[in-house]
């Protein structure tokens, strides 16, 4: 039996300054999940890491635990994996002051 897989693209040319957040995604269903973060333009100023967050109803959100950089450059990819994540995921950050990034965020779910 092949696996069932899903690709989500949960922000697509989102310029993110601040505190900023993909938009959620339902995956109770799955068993495990690949984030990937692409640059889409020249990030500005200094980048923090990226976090997953992790919600039961998709409104109240707490850090999953997870962290991992965002990408330096344009059309630099990062990633995060996930194994336990319960009903919704998403992927946030809180930049500096000064600091932006255009991203393309996709999640990819495997039953």
């Amino acid at each position: 039996m092949l696996p069932e897989n899903l690709t989500a693209v949960v922000a697509r040319n989102e310029s993110w300054s601040g505190t900023s957040a993909s938009e959620p995604y339902e995956a109770g269903w799955a068993k495990e999940a690949i984030v990937f973060v692409r640059a889409l333009k020249e990030p500005k100023g200094s980048l923090p890491k990226a976090r997953i967050e992790i919600s039961a109803d998709g409104m109240h959100w707490c850090a999953e635990g997870s962290e991992f950089p965002l990408p330096a450059v344009k059309d630099a990819v990062t990633f995060q994996r996930l194994g336990h994540f319960g009903n919704f995921v998403r992927v946030a950050a809180t930049l500096p002051d000064g600091a932006e990034i255009t991203v393309l965020v996709t999640l990819h779910l495997k039953a």
